[in-house]
């Protein structure tokens, strides 16, 4: 079964999942951001991750987590509640795909995150017209250093990178969901070039995108890597 424990003070550096999951907090909590915000999490709050999200998880007293794989989920919320997480510990010992299955039909809807200035930040970085840090920092009247500190401290990674990775995310979703051109994709998405948008998807998925449109779909693996 695929648990995993956090003691405490430990922090788990930002790392990047190839393959969808569930992460279901069985006990304990820890404070978790990524690229759709950061939460502080407890028993009965569930983490849904897409493909290649990015996060880093610290701040617990202790955890005890169990992961799902999500193989073929439609686009669901960042955050939920699990109706029985103790249900799901016990049939994920027999099957974990019959526990995301049980687990996506009983979800409820979880926690608001959290909506400090890093937080606010990230929703702007990961928009489709993403502004510039110093600018967004002036408005808040900090300085462009400040800003990048509160960010890093807050989500593990600076800004700038953030900011990249959540453009290629959207170019990669583009690219395995429809058929536009690259060249096309790679201009709604922001890119200078097709090339630009290659290099960028290339760096976070591990595939080039004509590589993405050729593919067949491959087995979960709960593969993990560093960010």
């Amino acid at each position: 079964m695929f648990r995993s424990a956090l003691a405490p003070g430990e922090t788990i550096p930002r790392h990047i999942h190839d393959e969808a999951y569930a992460a279901v907090v069985l006990d304990g909590g820890y404070e978790e951001a990524g690229e759709n915000g950061r939460w502080r999490v407890q028993a009965g709050d569930v983490l849904l991750h897409g493909r290649f999200s990015g996060h880093w998880n610290h701040r617990p007293g202790r955890a005890l987590v169990l992961n799902l794989p999500l193989a073929g989920a439609a686009a669901l919320p960042a955050i939920a509640r699990a109706h029985d997480p103790d249900l799901l510990a016990r049939l994920a010992e027999r099957d974990p795909l019959e526990a995301a299955a049980v687990l996506l039909e009983t979800l409820r809807p979880g926690p608001a995150g959290l909506a400090d200035a890093p937080d606010r930040l990230a929703q702007a970085l990961s928009g489709d017209a993403p502004p510039a840090v110093e600018a967004w920092a002036r408005q808040q009247g900090v300085t462009r250093e400040t800003a990048f500190r509160w960010f890093r401290d807050a989500y593990g990674v600076g800004p700038a990178r953030f900011r990249v990775e959540a453009r290629a995310r959207r170019a990669w979703r583009s690219i395995v969901d429809g058929a536009a051109p690259l060249a096309e994709i790679a201009a709604e998405a922001g890119f200078a070039d097709q090339a630009h948008m290659s290099r960028d998807v290339k760096s976070l998925t591990g595939r080039a995108p004509g590589a993405w449109r050729a593919q067949v779909p491959v087995q979960h693996s709960f593969k993990t890597r560093a960010a």
